[in-house]
């Protein structure tokens, strides 16, 4: 626990039996009172890995539910456990672990109810490996998104999050996509709740067997972040009352 929070990790996974010895091995357990894999009908092996390593909490989808599918059961069961604070982590070691501590602290110190672990905060992004078409559409969709839902964040695209469970009990998760646009949904729910959100600088890591998504899914995606991106700020307007963002 972090101050009398239990501090619960959540795993989306997805083939992720190559990776995910050495990202749990690296999750701070001495703050960490649980974790959750839920893997998303994988063609691997992933759940007997997790066995292996002696992960308790393991959720398996019979059908492939989507990126956004996945989260919504682990944020469901993480509440179902008691969790005060829950951190979201992709088990492709794409993500550092080493930072949990960091996220949980700002979280559990009262500061923030909401941290994302950001590549582009540093100088990192390109050297660590991210595709150069890939920055420069964070970087464009980052700066549209900010313009629209007058906000300020460096990246609205990492998979790095930890949010309070008032966070989850509050914004309306369950509506939303099951695909990849589930995160930037997500953060206009918490935005339009009245939540701030902090950043932390996160190093940037690509390789073989990290997760990521192909051109054409990257085009949809971008599509999608600029609609949900409008659509909260026709909201916010008080032009139009998007239904994600209804009470």
């Amino acid at each position: 626990m972090y101050n009398g929070k239990k501090t619960i990790v959540v795993l989306p996974a997805y083939n992720a039996a190559l990776t995910l010895e050495k990202t749990y091995k690296e999750i701070p357990l001495d703050i960490v009172d649980e974790v959750i894999l839920v893997d998303d009908s994988s063609k691997d092996n992933t759940i007997e890995v997790a066995r292996k390593l002696g992960i308790r909490n393991i959720v398996r989808h019979e059908m492939n539910k989507g990126y956004g599918g996945n989260q919504k059961s682990c944020y469901n069961k993480a509440l179902e456990l008691g969790a005060d604070i829950v951190v979201m982590l992709h088990p492709d070691y794409q993500y550092t672990p080493v930072l949990i501590p960091a996220m949980v602290s700002i979280i559990g110190s009262g500061l923030y109810p909401v941290v994302f672990g950001s590549r582009i905060l540093g100088k990192s992004a390109i050297t660590g490996g991210m595709p150069v078409y890939k920055y420069y559409a964070n970087r464009f969709l980052t700066l549209i998104q900010n313009l629209l839902m007058n906000q300020k964040l460096t990246e609205y695209h990492t998979g790095y999050r930890a949010y309070s469970a008032e966070v989850l009990r509050k914004v309306k998760y369950e509506k939303n996509s099951d695909d990849f646009v589930f995160d930037n949904e997500m953060i206009a729910q918490i935005f339009y709740s009245g939540f701030q959100i902090a950043e932390v600088t996160c190093p940037t890591k690509y390789f073989k067997e990290a997760s990521s998504i192909n051109f054409s899914r990257s085009v949809k995606y971008g599509f999608g972040v600029l609609k949900v991106s409008f659509l909260y700020f026709l909201t916010r307007t008080g032009i139009y009352k998007w239904k994600l963002l209804r009470d």
